[in-house]
């Protein structure tokens, strides 16, 4: 890791172990994060570490953001994790890649300093990771788009600012979807439903509905038509700081499992000197570290220019399974006590489920892997 990476590494370990660790429960309870935190986060740059300097960001690459997200999941809330990452890394680089120099200039601002929160609008009730299957519509109406549909699943569109929002603009073209930029104050946008959670309790998840939703074309972000694409380009982003973030969380159960085990006496001595929970930590560990090792070994291929889809895909397969695997035995290593809702493996077990679902299902993901490796298949 450069100096520079450390560097983010580091100002973000202690920014969440001093504003979020300690709070994170009153937000969980609340169903929000504050967005003062948010705030606080703008001004250190940690909002804007891919956006190009001319835009008031730090201009850095994937392995900044591979980084970052192993650092925020530090804090032991994932729900706060995938808060910011929303924002800085599956709704931001959607207007950093496609944005024009005015819509450039007139959003990012705010979305730097933390003042517009972004969700993105892509999942529906019958598309999830089927990105082409989406059925909201917007149609050309004077100058500027109509649009109808309802979305679900959307996070941070509960509290947020702004929904980059795909919708269907060729109805004869299967992947003829286009992005838009949609404030959350327009007429027609609403919240039908802040959905309740199996895990993520702090982050606000929303339903929402679009009843004839009028943007100008000054709102619509890049080519007509081309926003299943440009979906389809930042997925790898997002599919990398999803591991990222539970990587880092992973790795802070297993640190937490580890100093309880050697606390805790059973059996006339430690849990961590029986040999079934000290070797079963130490694969444990491997598997983070193999995780890890994955993830910004794509992050790097990225950065190179170098098309990572096949070791994206399958990062966020193995990696997101570990994850799992890792919360489940350091759950049971806590015995009776990390089945209490006041104990924090408990609520990082929760959390790490919708990892294998979320951002690509692991099954997408190994069919992604399998596609790009078998010939003649």
């Amino acid at each position: 890791m450069s100096d520079e990476l450390q560097q983010i590494y580091d100002q973000t370990v202690d920014f969440v172990s001093k504003e979020v660790t300690p709070n994170g429960e009153e937000w969980e309870k609340s169903g929000k994060v504050p967005r003062e935190i948010l705030k606080k986060m703008g001004p250190l740059g940690m909002l804007g570490l891919r956006v190009p300097e001319n835009h008031g960001g730090l201009g850095m690459g994937p392995l900044a953001s591979a980084t970052f997200s192993e650092a925020l999941g530090s804090s032991t809330f994932a729900g706060f994790d995938v808060t910011v990452l929303v924002h800085t890394d599956m709704s931001g680089p959607h207007l950093v890649n496609s944005g024009s120099d005015e819509q450039l200039s007139e959003w990012m601002p705010g979305i730097l300093s933390g003042e517009t929160i972004l969700s993105i609008g892509v999942t529906e009730p019958d598309a999830g990771s089927d990105v082409a299957g989406i059925r909201s519509s917007a149609v050309k109406d004077g100058d500027g788009w109509r649009i109808n549909g309802t979305k679900t699943f959307i996070t941070n569109a509960v509290y947020g600012d702004m929904t980059i929002l795909g919708a269907r603009t060729d109805p004869d073209n299967k992947y003829g979807i286009s992005m838009f930029l949609v404030p959350s104050e327009t007429e027609g946008f609403s919240v039908a439903k802040k959905l309740d959670k199996h895990g993520w309790l702090c982050s606000d998840t929303a339903e929402l509905v679009l009843d004839d939703v009028w943007v100008p074309d000054s709102q619509l972000l890049g080519e007509p038509h081309r926003g299943f694409y440009a979906t389809m380009q930042n997925f790898q982003n997002e599919r990398m700081v999803l591991v990222g973030m539970g990587v880092g969380a992973a790795q802070a159960a297993i640190d937490m499992t580890t100093a309880y085990t050697q606390e805790r006496k059973a059996f006339g001595g430690k849990l961590f000197d029986l040999g079934a929970i000290r070797q079963r930590m130490a694969m444990n560990q491997a598997k983070v570290d193999a995780a890890r090792s994955l993830m910004y070994h794509a992050a790097w291929l990225e950065e190179q220019g170098i098309d990572n889809v096949k070791e994206m895909s399958g990062a966020k397969a193995w990696g997101c399974e570990v994850v799992n695997e890792v919360m489940y035995d350091c759950l049971q290593f806590h015995g009776g006590s990390g089945y209490m809702r006041e104990t924090p493996i408990e609520r990082m077990h929760r959390d790490a489920r919708i990892l294998t679902i979320g951002g690509g299902a692991t099954e997408v993901m190994l069919e992604e892997v399998a596609k790009r490796s078998y010939s003649g298949h």
